[in-house]
């Protein structure tokens, strides 16, 4: 059977920017296994200091806004202007095989068929926002392997979209014109967390509905927001159909990531995001522990027995768990003993 590649090997094929490793790449760093993770681990500190350089965006909208296709169309216009574009689409997953399921590939066509472009569907897994485990890592590689414009798109909106605005530079909200109530469903908190808002599928018919909307989206944002915050986000209207508006809304990523690193945020933001990545690992990594504690192993499905049962609530089962999982790490002898 053939051997795997070094951490070394895959980081000279990611760097020269060969595909096909940056393909074998960001399926390790995917990986739950623990013999991939660290060679994910070694693979991510090499390619670490030639990062940091990219436009990084996270696009999310309320379902049905067009986002694929707007990824589409917009990444292909920077591809023109001389981009190279990373895209993570990040799916719902299959509760069943964990795969994705929506297949944004077949959406985004021109860009997968581009050599400038790298569109990789990833399952979102259990994690919050539709926002894979790896999705972090996943962005180091594609910068890396130069790809100067990095998009992560998520599955919907709601509160757990922080994720995404936690490992990007600019976050764009897509909009539609009237679906559903006047702001369409989508909640304050996305709002808040907006860097700019584009109302999309303004064309034809729904040219006026979708100025009305961005009108009332402007209206809304400037109430949210105090003079302490800044300028509220900018407010814009596009096609993706037409590129109507495109060239406007991408200049508003523009001018927002360059007002962040005129005023030094941009250097603070990614330092921020570092520290939650830090610990996002580390909860990661302490449910790895967990699950695969031979004594939680052993004891858990008892406990669930007895829960199914009716003998124990789901509080108290949860706190034998954790009494176990505390017993055995104060038990364990350290290195030094």
């Amino acid at each position: 059977m053939r051997e795997a590649p070094s951490a070394a090997a895959l980081a000279e094929g990611v760097l020269a920017g060969r595909r096909a490793v940056v393909a074998r790449a960001l399926t390790l760093v995917e990986s739950s296994r623990a013999d991939h993770r660290a060679v994910a681990h070694e693979l991510l500190e090499l390619l670490a200091p030639h990062t940091g350089q990219a436009i990084r965006v996270g696009i999310s909208g309320v379902p049905g806004a067009g986002k694929s296709t707007f990824i589409d169309a917009l990444g292909t216009r920077l591809i023109e202007q001389g981009h190279r574009v990373g895209v993570l689409a990040v799916d719902p997953s299959s509760s069943r095989s964990g795969g994705s399921i929506l297949g944004d590939r077949t959406r985004m066509a021109a860009l997968t068929a581009s050599e400038d472009a790298f569109v990789r569907p990833s399952p979102s897994g259990c994690h919050l926002g539709g926002v894979a485990r790896a999705t972090r890592e996943a962005m180091v590689v594609l910068e890396a392997a130069a790809f100067d414009v990095l998009i992560v798109e998520t599955v919907g909106v709601g509160q757990s979209e922080v994720a995404v605005a936690g490992m990007v530079d600019t976050f764009l909200l897509l909009a539609l014109a009237r679906s559903g109530d006047q702001l369409q469903g989508i909640k304050r908190g996305i709002l808040e967390l907006a860097d700019v808002i584009a109302v999309n599928k303004a064309d034809g018919d729904n040219l006026g509905e979708s100025r009305v909307t961005a009108r009332e989206l402007a209206i809304a944002m400037k109430l949210m927001f105090s003079e302490d915050d800044g300028a509220p986000p900018q407010v814009l209207t596009c096609s993706a159909r037409t590129g109507d508006g495109l060239p406007e809304v991408w200049q508003a990523v523009l001018d927002h990531r360059n007002q962040l690193l005129a005023s030094g945020q941009l250097q603070q933001r990614r330092l921020d995001q570092q520290k939650q990545w830090m610990w996002a690992l580390v909860e990661d990594g302490l449910w790895r522990d967990f699950r695969d504690n031979p004594v939680l192993q052993q004891a858990s499905p008892q406990i669930e027995q007895a829960l199914a049962a009716g003998e124990l609530g789901a509080l108290e089962a949860a706190e034998q768990l954790l009494s176990l999982s505390r017993k055995r790490a104060s038990t364990t002898p350290t290195a030094d003993a």
